[in-house]
């Protein structure tokens, strides 16, 4: 933990990523001063943030199915995951039951891998500019996710974070005064991502240890 602090400059965020982590792993991440945890089941978030303590700020990070959103919103701090209108429109609506504002990212598929969910840049900016999400009053967009292609090859994975980089620079003028977070980079491809302008890294394994 202290390790992966140390090798962050002041202004990356980190979300220890606590996805299949046991409880007591994550209270002795958070006994060493960590607050954000980033989740990727519903359920196992739910149950966590039950037994765990109460200023645990609880990142949703995985692919969010509409079905599951029920779970997750009385106790999420941040969606990472935010990969569709559907999605949106169901946050949205039981957001608004709540009476809560949910802060939310939109996710962009920047990487060569079908499997991996996103909205497509140019799509996403043709939606900014006729302003579609203006709608979406129960959530706040802080900014954008995204997840670079796994491989080694270290040019490819820059590529795909400065095109996201570049996006959000585009976005950020056209958005509100909170849309201020750029989450990209995990423990394989951190460095990188810092380096191509990432606010906020997803980090498990260089902290918990592979599972």
């Amino acid at each position: 933990m202290e390790k992966v602090k140390s090798e962050l400059p002041s202004q990356v965020t980190l979300v220890a990523v606590s996805k299949t982590k046991p409880l007591h792993m994550i209270q002795e991440a958070y006994d060493a001063g960590q607050r954000i945890f980033g989740e990727n089941r519903p359920q196992e978030m739910a149950e966590k943030a039950e037994q765990l303590p109460l200023d645990i700020q609880w990142h949703m990070i995985g692919h969010l199915q509409t079905n599951k959103v029920k779970y997750i919103l009385p106790y999420v701090s941040l969606i990472h995951s935010m990969d569709s209108l559907g999605l949106m429109d169901e946050v949205q609506k039981r957001a608004k039951k709540l009476e809560k504002k949910i802060d939310v990212l939109l996710q962009v598929h920047i990487a060569q891998e079908d499997q991996k969910h996103g909205f497509d840049a140019e799509d996403l900016m043709n939606m900014v500019n006729k302003k579609v999400f203006n709608s979406y009053n129960h959530l706040c967009i802080k900014g954008l996710m995204g997840m670079a292609t796994f491989t080694e090859d270290q040019a490819q994975i820059r590529k795909e974070f400065r095109s996201l980089k570049k996006l959000f620079d585009e976005m950020r003028p056209l958005m509100h005064e909170n849309f201020d977070t750029l989450s990209m980079g995990m423990s394989g491809d951190m460095q990188i991502a810092i380096e191509e302008g990432s606010t906020m890294v997803r980090i498990g394994s260089s902290i918990f240890g592979n599972r």
